[in-house]
């Protein structure tokens, strides 16, 4: 039987137990909200990223869950900088050139701001002059650092990304820095 967490990881926390760097007094770590011994992140998500983080306490189904070749969709919300056009969304779906390639197709869509959001500790920079707009992108890879990149490459950088599913299991009804736990669960 495998036990899986949910868990919707905060902005400005590492995805992992425990920070040897110089600066690890400073900066949350995973072992600041799940005290549940035994489960292991199954993927990542940046530091500076937010939303659903998948722990498990099965070594095969974590494999299974990060492992590219199941190219399990993850689906972002990411706010950007300016006025999203269609142009930028067609070039997202089709696959952005990326220095370590080109991305596989995607689903995105132009999106109004997510009215569950909660808000992010600090908030984003925002400029007077310069919109923000919001995308909604499902994804079947895992470039390091991808979806920043692609809405980068079309031109709209991200100020704020949240993952909000990967494969069936999502963040709703989660609030920002809680776990929810699933019993036998497989992929």
């Amino acid at each position: 039987m495998s036990n899986l967490l949910l868990f919707n990881k905060p902005f400005n926390v590492l995805c992992q137990f425990t920070d040897d760097s110089p600066h690890a007094t400073q900066r949350k770590t995973l072992a600041n909200y799940i005290s549940h011994q035994g489960f292991y992140a199954a993927g990542r998500l940046d530091r500076d990223s937010e939303g659903l983080l998948l722990l498990t306490d099965d070594g095969k189904l974590q494999h299974k869950i990060s492992d590219p070749k199941h190219k399990l969709p993850k689906t972002y919300l990411a706010q950007v900088e300016g006025d999203v056009t269609p142009q930028a969304i067609q070039q997202l779906i089709k696959g952005v050139t990326l220095k370590d390639g080109l991305t596989r197709p995607a689903q995105a869509k132009k999106i109004s701001p997510p009215p569950w959001l909660w808000p992010r500790t600090p908030p984003i920079r925002q400029r007077k002059e310069i919109p923000t707009s919001w995308i909604e992108l499902t994804i079947t890879e895992g470039k390091n650092r991808q979806v920043r990149r692609m809405t980068a490459a079309v031109g709209f950088p991200t100020l704020r990304l949240i993952r909000t599913q990967i494969g069936n299991w999502t963040i709703k009804g989660l609030a920002s820095g809680d776990s929810m736990m699933l019993t036998n669960q497989s992929l």
